[in-house]
């Protein structure tokens, strides 16, 4: 299974890769639009600012080739949110497979820190990414911006305000947590999508 992880420059690829390699995948690090085409699953992870990963992102002329994949394809954390139409951070306008605006997390009277860091739990409906998951599972997270819940919406936390954990629409997933710091529950969301 050769797995395609997106690299521009945007961090945390090599823990995803290293979390593929203990579930016996093949991933490979790129920016090119050839081998990312040729993959069977692409991955495209992400930690960071959004204006200056969008940049990256166009400057390697991946824009365009992201939006016409037809693979399983699966943003993570950074990722999600380029994936959406736009981010309030910078003011960034994003990929737009997903049609919601990212927000930032607004201090409430509970006085939650911001970055929502550590653990938290999932409630979801059916996808396929989250097979043998059982809803109240805890994963884990790091971000200040967030994805309001929406239709495609399929899975979501409650930090502060309800918001997307998971995303699905046709070909495209998407994770705000990192599964791949998730322990064994993330080790299974990973076997999801790759092997499901």
């Amino acid at each position: 299974m050769k797995v395609a992880i997106i690299d521009y420059g945007a961090g945390n690829v090599q823990s995803v890769k290293f979390a593929l390699e203990r579930l016996g995948a093949e991933p490979i690090l790129t920016s090119s639009s050839a081998d990312i085409r040729k993959a069977d699953r692409i991955i495209f992870p992400g930690v960071g600012e959004a204006s200056n990963a969008m940049e990256t992102i166009r400057s390697e002329g991946l824009e365009e080739t992201i939006r016409s994949l037809d693979q399983p394809f699966l943003g993570i954390c950074l990722g999600m949110q380029l994936m959406c139409r736009s981010s309030e951070e910078g003011e960034t306008p994003g990929l737009g497979i997903f049609p919601m605006d990212v927000m930032k997390f607004k201090q409430d009277t509970q006085q939650l820190k911001i970055p929502h860091m550590g653990w938290n739990r999932i409630t979801y409906r059916k996808t396929s990414l989250l097979k043998g998951v059982s809803s109240g599972s805890y994963v884990y997270y790091v971000h200040s911006y967030y994805v309001p819940l929406s239709e495609f919406t399929v899975a979501e936390t409650q930090y502060i305000v309800p918001f997307s954990a998971c995303l699905q629409k046709d070909n495209y997933f998407a994770c705000q947590f990192h599964p791949e710091k998730s322990g064994r529950l993330g080790e299974r969301i990973l076997k999801n999508f790759i092997f499901g």
